[in-house]
């Protein structure tokens, strides 16, 4: 199961399918053949194991398949591997995560309904940390959502007159440039696009694009200028005319939107967490003062400490002369959860 965990992680982080491994088993534990899935639209890590074996000239009768998540037992863009399973006549199953997706669900039902032996949460665990960002998104069916601020050490994304690139490094910046390789979309209010200009790609060390680029969302009423840089290069321009972040979220989800990162600025991040709707939140933190400025988060509507946002950290990181902390939010901000709205105003792309 590790070994299809290893396997598993080479699959996209982005996209609207999970990241699954495959390794099949003889029956004294020698390996026959291991696939994972390399993205939508591609074979199924099942798929890919037994095609694997075939190639390696394997029989796989009476084998054991050890996958990551529960085979599928639909039909989408490719046939449910469940089936797939029960042609090359495997005897046993062993998966780590079942799987939460109604749609696709009942593969291990559907095996052990055919009489083969089927366990399920072996190493459940790590299963779901391969899984990542897909596994509440699909168990909540909305996208899971990152609001990425990066400031000063005093909590200020510029200074008074309104400049701000670099408060942080090109370090902390290539890092952010590669999580956003790593999502489906990138939300932004009007304000931002109006103002910054931005162009919301992601890009590489050398200022290249890098292979997937994720939807530009745009928040707000206002139009985004003909010529703005969102129109160039770079993912699929989406206009949300809403101020409302579970709406922009429920038109995320429909477009099968697994991960979003908020970029947006002060406002549009505080409007996020007011609505309980954000799942963690990347702080880049450079070791700068600025003592006055904009502050990295907008109104959260709390009047004293006891309704504070409070955060658990997950992950320090050290970058350059920055630090990434990687923190989830405790619980969400109370009343004012159910009125939150996006304000847009003018923010950095990135700093």
């Amino acid at each position: 199961m590790e070994h299809a965990f290893t396997l598993a992680a080479r699959g996209p982080a982005h996209g609207p399918n999970p990241r699954v491994g495959c390794v099949l088993l003889a029956s004294d534990g020698t390996g026959l053949g291991a696939g994972w899935h390399r993205g939508a639209g591609t074979p199924h890590a099942e798929v890919a194991a037994l095609a694997d074996a075939r190639e390696r000239g394997q029989d796989v009768r009476g084998a054991t398949a050890v996958v990551t998540l529960e085979p599928c037992n639909h039909t989408g863009r490719t046939g449910p591997c469940s089936e797939a399973l029960l042609a090359s006549g495997v005897a046993r199953v062993v998966v780590s995560v079942v799987d939460p997706n109604p749609q696709a669900a009942g593969g291990a039902v559907r095996l052990g309904a055919a009489g083969v032996e089927v366990l399920t949460g072996v190493l459940a665990e790590q299963g779901e940390r391969v899984l990542g960002a897909w596994l509440p998104a699909v168990r909540r069916a909305r996208p899971f959502v990152t609001v990425k601020i990066a400031s000063s050490l005093d909590g200020r994304v510029a200074a008074p007159d309104g400049t701000s690139r670099w408060i942080t490094s090109d370090v902390a910046r290539q890092h952010a440039h590669d999580l956003r390789a790593e999502v489906d979309a990138i939300v932004v209010g009007t304000g931002t696009a109006l103002v910054d200009d931005p162009s919301l790609t992601a890009r590489t060390a050398s200022g290249e694009l890098h292979h997937h680029q994720p939807l530009r969302v745009v928040v707000g009423y206002r139009q985004v200028p003909a010529g703005a840089r969102l129109h160039g290069p770079g993912g699929e321009l989406v206009v949300v005319r809403t101020h409302d972040p579970a709406v922009v979220l429920d038109a995320l989800h429909a477009r099968e939107v697994r991960h979003v990162l908020v970029e947006g600025g002060p406002t549009v991040a505080a409007a996020f967490l007011r609505a309980g709707l954000v799942d963690e939140v990347h702080a880049y933190v450079a070791p700068v003062l600025l003592g006055a400025g904009r502050a990295a988060i907008g109104d959260l509507g709390v009047a004293t400490l006891a309704d504070a946002v409070r955060l658990v950290p997950r992950e320090v990181v050290p970058l350059g002369p920055d630090v990434l902390v990687v923190a989830t939010p405790q619980r969400a901000a109370t009343a004012a959860a159910g009125t939150a709205r996006i304000t847009t105003t003018s923010t950095d792309e990135e700093r």
